[in-house]
């Protein structure tokens, strides 16, 4: 491997020291259109291999933009297909490097061929081995399909391009005007997981790779636990707006990787560590709170579309790979716009199916309110939760116990409007009576919320589910 190009520098960054072999290194184009056989391919402009992130295997290809400027030809995305092949047999990573200008024109129809094919391989270990895309340059049209195939995506926050259509080609628009492949605008659409310097990026990478699993038999291996298992998180209810920061608390070492941190951001998901065991994170928020401790942006208690697609993307993913899910719930309804409408029901119904489609453990903690149709939708019990925690202070029921009391007692006074929400949101509303009709397993203090669910996953460790046989859901 040549360590001169940006590509094995890269690859070099990534993996454990001196653990990377280069496979396919003498493979270089075969075309003689345009050409093309007089110019120098080394690698075919692709370094693929295998090496070690912390002992554990994983599948590398690394674009070179110094070849072609990194187009993939026919035989650049046969080495790309093979290094599936090799991670599909023994179970590990595939972790993509990404700086191409795209197909090689030169080659045409053996290079679009080629192309499809490394799709056809990303489909198959889709849900099998986890599959990791780290954007450092261009990356547009047919690679920018294969990229959206893997299940996380890094970008570099200055040079990383990702487009299916450049900004220029898009009618009414110009780069300059909006630029459309850069990782900001990219974040914020949800089509990437990370975005920092390359330096983060990869070392982000080697985070994520340790938290998850090899492939879909396995799990993921467990950390050397340094945290107290039973520790008291302080302050832990002030923490229900902003729930990026109540996750952290709680987790081992307050480790919490957030992914698509900039989109959706009404709807937290990400990695933690509990007793050192990897959990998934499905967690509503109504406020973002800065490091100056002021409000960036305030949401409500609603879920949007792009937050339900952007958790549930998230739990079929978790579920794929054994790794429990643990939410926090805090939602009274659905946004109300003209343009979350057109979703909403839709985006709803995926999450629901997400969770009740799931078969790992599953533990939800009711941290403020939960009313209606939108907190059955957040891991509710009835769709398949197997603990339900609850806060001493939150409420459960159809809605708030005011308007609950307008609609039943309407055209009455204003005292006995009053009075009646009273009585609702005794009877209705409180979290004991839900825990009297068994809608809630356990009212913890909110400062021993990380000691008891700890204790509820060590519990589900052993669980084991059964569903009807079927091919695949639809939803």
């Amino acid at each position: 491997m040549s360590t001169n190009s940006k590509a094995g520098q890269r690859i070099a960054a990534l993996l454990d020291e001196n653990s990377f072999v280069e496979m396919g290194a003498l493979v270089t184009a075969r075309s003689t259109d345009f050409n093309l056989k007089l110019a120098e391919t080394p690698s075919d402009g692709v370094i693929t291999g295998y090496g070690l992130i912390d002992g554990k295997l994983v599948y590398v290809y690394s674009q070179d933009s110094s070849v072609l400027n990194g187009t993939i030809g026919e035989m650049h995305a046969k080495k790309i297909a093979n290094i599936y092949d090799m991670a599909l047999k023994m179970g590990a990573p595939v972790i993509g490097l990404l700086d191409s200008a795209g197909l090689r024109l030169q080659e045409a129809t053996d290079a679009l061929d080629a192309m499809a094919l490394v799709y056809a391989k990303q489909a198959a270990a889709s849900g099998v081995i986890p599959q990791i895309c780290g954007v450092f340059g261009n990356c547009g049209g047919g690679l920018a399909i294969a990229n959206a195939m893997a299940d996380f995506t890094f970008m570099e926050e200055k040079n990383a391009k990702l487009f299916v259509n450049t900004p220029n080609a898009l009618d009414g628009n110009y780069t300059a005007k909006c630029d459309t492949a850069s990782a900001k605008y990219v974040a914020e659409a949800g089509e990437c997981d990370f975005v920092g310097s390359e330096d983060y990026i990869l070392s982000s990478m080697r985070e994520l790779v340790s938290m998850l699993p090899s492939n879909n038999d396995s799990e993921a291996e467990a950390a050397d636990v340094t945290d107290d298992l039973n520790r008291v998180c302080a302050g832990l209810e002030g923490c229900v707006e902003d729930t990026a920061i109540l996750v952290s608390q709680i987790a081992d070492d307050n480790n919490f990787v957030e992914l698509k941190a900039d989109h959706a951001r009404s709807m937290v998901t990400g990695f933690i560590r509990l007793n050192g065991a990897t959990v998934g994170v499905v967690a509503n928020r109504s406020k973002v709170y800065g490091e100056d401790g002021k409000v960036e942006k305030e949401f409500g208690t609603v879920l949007c579309p792009c937050g339900c697609e952007k958790a549930a993307k998230f739990v079929n993913f978790c579920d794929a790979f054994s790794i429990p899910v643990l939410s926090f719930t805090n939602v009274t309804g659905f946004k109300a716009t003209v343009e979350a409408e057109k979703k909403m029901a839709k985006a709803a119904a995926k999450l629901t199916f997400a969770f009740a489609n799931a078969t790992v453990p599953k533990v939800n903690v009711v941290i403020g309110k939960a009313f209606g149709s939108a907190y059955t939708v957040m891991n509710s019990k009835a769709i398949g939760c197997d603990v339900t925690i609850a806060w001493p202070n939150a409420e459960i029921g159809t809605m708030d116990a005011k308007l609950a009391a307008k609609i039943m007692y309407e055209g009455e006074s204003a005292e006995v409007v009053d009075e009646k929400a009273k009585e609702y949101a005794a009877l209705q509303n409180n979290v004991t009576s839900a825990a009297k009709r068994g809608y809630v397993d356990q009212i913890v203090e909110a400062a021993d919320t990380r000691k008891y669910v700890i204790g509820a996953f060590e519990m589900l460790y052993t669980k084991f589910e059964e569903r009807p046989a079927k091919k695949h859901g639809t939803v």
